[in-house]
């Protein structure tokens, strides 16, 4: 039997200037925890796994919105594995993201890997509805498989908009039934893992970083707006977290306006 669960989050600035949590609701396989944050004045809230999910024919949503001043961290405690649904023909998993942040607000959303398992079909959506000043730092790391077996067929689509206008639209696609050549050497190249950063900054309208190389197979792009992407191929899951780490801390120690 296919579970339907939504978890929802939203985030505040109290009168003091620190963001609390008036709405913190789990649903099924996603139980929300308030953790410590890193920073004083933020709140984090962790994504904890009640059970394996998404299976086929699961959809699962996280809505996680931050009002005017709120600043946000959401992470996960382990990786999401998608996994095969029960019979032959279960339907694809749906896994949908939705954030919202408001004037001055802050979003950092970075969960742990997604793993496609071989026998898997996965149809995951992230969209962003950012105000003219909101900040989003947003981190996706997708593995293709577990240790020693192919993957799964994952579709992945990122939204963001800024101001009401589309600052990024793109659509990703692996496995069996993705469009031919998605394994090959001008896409994959034999990698197995594949990940993005994207850092929306008001900072960046006076100037973000340059568009650049940042090794064999990742490359730091600026966007027609407040933003970059930073986009990476990697053998497995360290090697990925390495290259975004290195890049968010980056670009994190940038003078912000």
């Amino acid at each position: 039997m296919s579970v339907r669960a939504t978890a929802r989050i939203t985030a505040v600035r109290d009168g003091r200037g620190a963001t609390t949590l008036p709405v913190l609701e789990s649903d099924g396989p996603l139980a929300l925890r308030r953790t410590r944050a890193a920073l004083p004045g933020a709140a984090r809230v962790t994504v904890v796994g009640a059970m394996s999910a998404p299976l086929g024919g699961d959809r699962l949503t996280v809505e996680a919105r931050a009002g005017r001043g709120a600043r946000l961290t959401v992470d996960s405690a382990a990786a999401t594995v998608a996994l095969p649904g029960p019979g032959p023909a279960a339907r694809p998993a749906r896994y949908d993201i939705v954030l919202t942040a408001a004037e001055g607000a802050e979003i950092d959303w970075r969960p742990e890997q997604l793993i496609s398992a071989h026998g898997s079909s996965l149809h995951m959506t992230t969209r962003a509805e950012l105000a003219p000043t909101a900040r989003l730092m947003l981190r996706e790391e997708q593995i293709l498989g577990r240790h020693g077996e192919t993957t799964g067929t994952l579709w992945s689509r990122l939204t963001v908009r800024r101001a009401g206008r589309p600052l990024l639209d793109q659509q990703t696609a692996y496995g069996p039934g993705a469009p031919g050549g998605w394994d090959g050497p001008a896409v994959l190249g034999g990698h197995r893992a594949f990940g993005q950063l994207l850092v929306v900054d008001p900072a960046f309208d006076d100037g973000g970083p340059d568009t650049r190389l940042l090794g064999a197979t990742a490359v730091l792009t600026r966007l027609a707006g407040p933003a970059v992407l930073v986009s990476v191929l990697a053998a497995d899951a360290r090697e990925l977290r390495t290259v975004l780490d290195r890049a968010a801390d980056e670009l994190a120690a940038r003078p912000s306006g």
